[in-house]
């Protein structure tokens, strides 16, 4: 199923999908072929790919694994490097400084507490190896997301199995302390399978540092937090949380550039809401909500990942079971969505995806069908063409670009 949070997650080997990217107006992109995500240039010719991935006997996978991307040409190159041994890091963070990554272990216990892992590794500058230097409990089962803040001092994840956040703390060298704040949210939701209890799925700041928003899957809610520092790293906000429709299951979560407008994608219900945000106060205001599949779709459907283009004037939905992006334009005015065109990403399950900072080049990781993907972006309307070939990749589920330094 998509929505597991299984460990050991099962991959249900499929055949490659046909590309399509269908406009409203009927416009059909035709195929022909892509990856990166940190802080680039578009003269930046090379940048490292970490990517994360489930592990286990089925998958065969042992980690982090690392290529290389070509952001002039889209090619991604395979090192047959795995960059770190760990278990099931299923989402990565790079610190602002470039010199250390974060992953969460997707665990229930981990050395003996009912809790998964964060590992901090350091980057060799020259091979981009990993080199572990400590682990966490990461303030709760099932970690699904971590994320650093913008001055490096503080690592924050989301715990999808307790439906906590927590805030652990980094010291000068890169190594994690243990958690400092741990928020329990509390409800549920009218989905009984999916929404018994909170299930915190992300967790994100705004681009000041000063609020983070966990959408919770369980609850139908964007909690929001107070982002003060030392002992304080998450306080509750006024008000609380953004509350989105019953059954929605809010997932993952992101700022449009200019930082006035938010937008989640809704994996229960195949939705995105968008937002306009008040800066000053923390504050989320709904403006729209906005289907993520084309209206001939009939199906299960599992939305996963979402991203805001560099320039603000696109939007990128994963679809879970339509298996594609959304692509929508992004009205610089008012935030509003339009829907313009979807992407097969010619696997199966693309849970996670990455946009390149240059915004030329967005590669998917299908996890199911074990491939990373990679299309170039159409600078004038967004629309994606894939580029020819995938990469083999065992159940990818997280993709971090990092610049290189040397």
């Amino acid at each position: 199923m998509f929505s597991t949070r299984s460990v050991l997650a099962q991959l249900i080997t499929v055949p490659l999908l046909a590309f399509s990217a269908v406009g409203q107006t009927g416009e059909t992109a035709s195929a022909t072929t892509a990856p990166e995500y940190a802080t680039a240039s578009a003269d930046a010719p090379r940048c490292r790919v970490y990517i994360g991935t489930y592990t286990s006997p089925t998958t065969g996978s042992k980690g982090i694994y690392l290529v290389d991307l070509d952001t002039r040409s889209g090619e991604l190159t395979d090192r047959g490097l795995v960059a770190a041994e760990v278990k099931s890091p299923s989402f990565l963070a790079v610190h602002p400084s470039r010199r250390f990554l974060y992953a969460v272990s997707e665990l229930n216990e981990f050395q003996g507490q009912k809790a998964g892992a964060v590992s901090a590794f350091a980057i060799d500058a020259q091979t981009g190896k990993l080199t572990l230097l400590n682990q966490q409990p990461s303030g709760g089962q099932g970690p699904c997301y971590v994320t650093v803040d913008p001055t490096g001092k503080c690592v924050l994840t989301a715990n999808y199995t307790t439906g906590t956040v927590a805030a652990l703390p980094i010291d000068e060298e890169g190594r994690l302390g243990q958690p400092t704040a741990v928020a329990q949210h509390t409800g549920s939701g009218p989905n009984a399978k999916r929404q018994q209890g909170p299930h915190a799925h992300s967790i994100n700041l705004d681009p000041a540092g000063r609020f983070a928003f966990a959408p919770d899957l369980g609850v139908d809610k964007v909690f929001i937090y107070r982002f003060a520092g030392g002992d304080r790293w998450l306080l509750a906000n006024d008000p609380p949380a953004a509350q989105i429709a019953p059954g929605s299951g809010p997932r993952h979560f992101a700022f449009h550039p200019t930082g006035r407008f938010a937008y989640v994608i809704n994996e229960l219900n195949s939705t995105i809401t968008a937002f306009s945000y008040d800066a000053d106060r923390g504050l989320l205001e709904e403006l729209q909500t906005i289907p993520t599949l084309p209206k001939d779709f009939v199906g299960r459907n599992f939305p996963a990942d979402i991203h805001v283009h560099p320039t603000g004037k696109f939007l990128y939905g994963s679809n879970r079971g339509h298996d594609s992006i959304a692509v929508f334009t992004v009205d610089e005015l008012t935030g509003r969505l339009t829907a313009v065109g979807y992407a097969s990403t010619r696997g199966k399950n693309p849970r996670n995806f990455a946009i390149d900072p240059s915004g030329r080049w967005l590669l998917a990781a299908n996890q199911d069908s074990n491939t990373v993907v990679v299309f170039r972006i159409d600078a004038q309307r967004g629309l994606l063409t894939a580029k020819d070939g995938t990469l083999a990749m065992p159940s990818p589920v997280c993709l971090r670009p990092v610049v290189r330094t040397r």
